[in-house]
């Protein structure tokens, strides 16, 4: 027996009982007469769920349309265009909200090596791990922290060399995971340390002196401000008059370097020095020294060439490029504290480990984590574009761009890993 319902909520039409079978159809769903405000108060409670499958209660059962929750805002009779699109945008905002959020929490990891071959006790290899970022927490670093060093995990990564070949994943890592590679042709590390060359003539040696003495005139009980002051004035024309020689040179060099200042008012460039050197043929000794300028980051750039012998090789050099790709690109669910799409997640981090078999390797340098700044993949590697019958191109050539993400301190080299082989 068919019912129709008239001016009642979607909630109350479907907790009607009656006798015998109750068959909900949508065309004969009636709300006219119904209030805009009647009806979002009737239907604030509404479970839209109950309209994907059929729904039984007891001996009624309600069989119809299956409504999703767009389409009930999109066909009700009772909302205007912009509140639907209000709605709409709404939804639109909650579903991506889950979607980031699920992205965010996915982990599958997991081990793809190339070559195939299972590795042995002689193998060297180079050993990426793909971790996810984590924060400082404050502001400062501290140098020397551990907090970046690559140590590995004896029951966790340490065991991915041990890894068969048909244990090897067949599916992409995302944020997780490692990746075994050979060694690079070319194995070399840079260590920098930044210097600047500094200039500090008399003059303005000086005038900084006479600052710093006027800055540190005490005040207080006892205590003679005008005095210091003085003090600190005779300071600086002692100094200046030593320095020049005699009082007929300071003058001439003050004068100079004042002319240079007044000149610049009218647009020219020019210096103390060169005014001395035009006037004079001297100038103003710059007591040039070589200073600290700060450390600097390293660069790592390796190149690898696969040519896939079988399929399932050639599985897992696409797995391989794909991991790179997907886990050094920025992360749309923002931060940590559950942020919107003004914001963007750090991408994923990868520790590298040069290792022998089930070790580290006993000479080449280690490794702080890294971002991997760069990929390119050049698709035909001999120069030739060729595939094999599924597509796979016969030669690719894989050139990845590490940077680390804190410098190299001394301390450093005190505690594992750097106390390993040449440390880093």
């Amino acid at each position: 027996m068919s019912k129709q319902y008239n001016n009642i909520s979607f909630t109350e039409a479907l907790q009607l009982s009656g006798d015998g079978e109750t068959s909900f159809i949508s065309d004969q769903f009636d709300l006219s007469g119904v209030g805009a405000a009647d009806y979002n108060a009737a239907d604030t409670s509404f479970d839209t769920s109950l309209f994907s499958e059929a729904y039984t209660s007891g001996a009624n059962s309600f069989v119809g349309n299956i409504f999703s929750e767009r389409e009930l805002i999109q066909n009700s009779a009772f909302l205007t265009a912009a509140e639907k699109k209000a709605e709409i945008d709404k939804l639109n905002a909650r579903d991506n909200k889950q979607r980031l959020r699920r992205y965010s929490k996915k982990r599958r990891g997991g081990v793809l090596r190339y070559p195939l071959e299972a590795l042995t006790e002689q193998t060297d290899y180079l050993q990426i791990d793909i971790e996810q970022y984590a924060a400082l927490g404050n502001y400062v670093s501290e140098p020397g922290s551990s907090q970046r060093y690559v140590r590995g995990n004896y029951f966790g990564s340490d065991r991915a060399g041990r890894r068969s070949s048909n244990r090897l994943s067949k599916k992409p890592l995302v944020n997780a995971g490692t990746i075994l590679l050979p060694i690079p042709s070319n194995v070399q590390d840079s260590n920098n340390v930044q210097y600047d060359t500094s200039v500090l003539n008399g003059l303005a040696a000086t005038g900084v002196k006479a600052a710093e003495d006027v800055m540190n005139i005490q005040f207080g009980q006892g205590q003679n401000a005008f005095e210091q002051l003085a003090d600190a004035v005779t300071t600086a024309k002692t100094s200046i008059t030593r320095g020049t020689g005699n009082t007929a040179a300071a003058t001439n060099a003050i004068t100079k370097f004042l002319a240079s200042k007044a000149i610049g008012i009218f647009g020219g460039n020019v210096t103390a020095s060169q005014l001395l050197a035009r006037g004079n043929g001297e100038i103003l000794n710059p007591n040039m020294e070589l200073l600290f300028g700060g450390p600097t980051i390293r660069n790592f750039r390796f190149q690898f060439k696969f040519t896939p012998r079988n399929e399932k090789e050639s599985e897992q050099v696409r797995l391989i490029i794909r991991a790179f790709k997907r886990n050094m690109a920025p992360q749309a669910q923002g931060g940590t504290l559950d942020s919107g799409n003004f914001f963007l997640k750090t991408p994923n981090v990868f520790s590298l480990r040069y290792r022998t078999g089930r070790k580290n390797h006993p000479f080449l340098n280690r490794f702080k984590q890294c971002f991997l700044s760069d990929v390119q993949t050049t698709y035909t590697g001999e120069g030739v574009y060729s595939t094999y019958d599924d597509g796979t191109p016969v030669s690719i050539l894989l050139d990845l761009s590490f940077k680390e993400l804190q410098p190299i301190y001394d301390i450093d080299y005190d505690s594992r890993p750097g106390t390993e082989a040449v440390g880093y």
